[in-house]
């Protein structure tokens, strides 16, 4: 009789090994060296060698930056602005803690209250979700170079003429915000202002003396 042989089962507890070991960390091959590696191989069978070659240089062509500081030029509110910042760093970050323009407020840091809004060739975003890698060569305006306390944009002075601000946090987000508005529409319904606000929270409640400012610049009624 042919002997039968029992698969051995490990002990409760103890992993069962994979008959191929894993590559040993720190080898110094990637599994990006190994795709590409294989990729070459299939691309030399087929006669396409020297396209993927190409290819891969151009991949590896300058163009990535970091992981340390690197230097960035902006422009904003009109002025040139040059800083050492790790790729990492958010315009919001950049804007408060390196450029001393602190107009633009830090509240939720996730993008969803609008307090941070400030304008990207003339479109508002939010600064808190925007790289300061990604704002060179766009035009970035804050709060501050709206107006000054002297010579305030219209659409600032209604702010104050309404009492649109209670403890203030999310004003400045209002106000670059519903500047873009009233460029996008001189004369806008309530509709329209309710959604080009939308993304702008204030935990105040002071909706109603928003749409007013936004009304009175925009001649158009509060409702």
């Amino acid at each position: 009789m042919a002997e039968t042989r029992v698969p051995k089962v490990p002990p409760p507890g103890e992993a069962v090994r994979s008959a191929s070991p894993e590559p040993e960390r720190g080898s110094g091959f990637s599994r990006r060296q190994f795709l590409r590696g294989s990729a070459a191989a299939g691309a030399a069978g087929a006669g396409l060698l020297p396209g993927f070659l190409k290819a891969a240089e151009a991949q590896d062509e300058p163009g990535v930056a970091g992981p340390g500081p690197v230097d960035m030029a902006f422009s904003i509110n009109g002025e040139a602005y040059v800083a050492t910042l790790e790729p990492r760093v958010t315009l919001l970050d950049a804007l408060r803690n390196h450029l001393d323009l602190t107009g633009a407020k830090k509240v939720c840091d996730r993008g969803t209250c609008g307090a941070c809004t400030v304008l990207m060739n003339g479109q508002p975003v939010y600064a808190c979700s925007v790289l300061a890698i990604e704002a060179q060569g766009a035009e970035v305006t804050t709060v501050e170079g709206l107006g000054s306390p002297e010579n305030m944009h219209p659409i600032q002075q209604a702010f104050v003429d309404n009492d649109g601000q209670q403890c203030g946090f999310c004003t400045p987000g209002f106000v670059v915000a519903s500047a873009a508005l009233l460029a996008r529409h001189a004369n806008p319904d309530q509709d329209t202002v309710h959604k080009e606000l939308g993304g702008n929270l204030c935990r105040c409640g002071t909706y109603a003396g928003v749409r007013a400012a936004v009304a009175q610049v925009g001649g158009g009624t509060n409702a």
